[in-house]
């Protein structure tokens, strides 16, 4: 399907050109772009967040190893993506670590992804 391009008015001035079918191509363009931006919309909100897969017992495969949960004890020196260098000052076992980042003591929740030892 090819579109022709008649214009009353000089080719330079896109406002006003017409395509066969009457419609001002400015406003056609215009319309496809609001329609892949919804249709972009709609498939983002369709598709599932990422979701480890569960391992079957008849797999042939090795169920994959779940890394060993940090412990951190008083005094241990760590830095935080957040927060950055601080010194724990506290721990609640399993459950979480009071740490002094200097301006401000936190409470980080284990599985403490965010926050290394050092």
């Amino acid at each position: 399907m090819s579109t022709t391009i008649t214009s009353t008015a000089p080719a330079h001035d896109s406002d006003r050109a017409i395509d066969m079918a009457g419609t001002p191509v400015r406003q056609r363009v215009t319309w496809t772009a609001q329609r892949t931006s919804r249709c972009r919309r709609i498939l983002g909100a369709m598709t599932k967040p990422f979701a480890p897969k569960r391992h079957l017992p008849s797999s042939p495969f090795k169920a994959p190893v779940a890394p060993a949960p940090k412990h951190f004890a008083v005094g241990d020196q760590v830095t935080h993506d957040t927060h950055g260098l601080g010194r724990v000052i506290g721990v609640e076992d399993g459950v979480a670590a009071l740490v002094d980042f200097g301006p401000a003591q936190m409470r980080i929740l284990s599985p403490y992804t965010k926050m290394t030892k050092l």
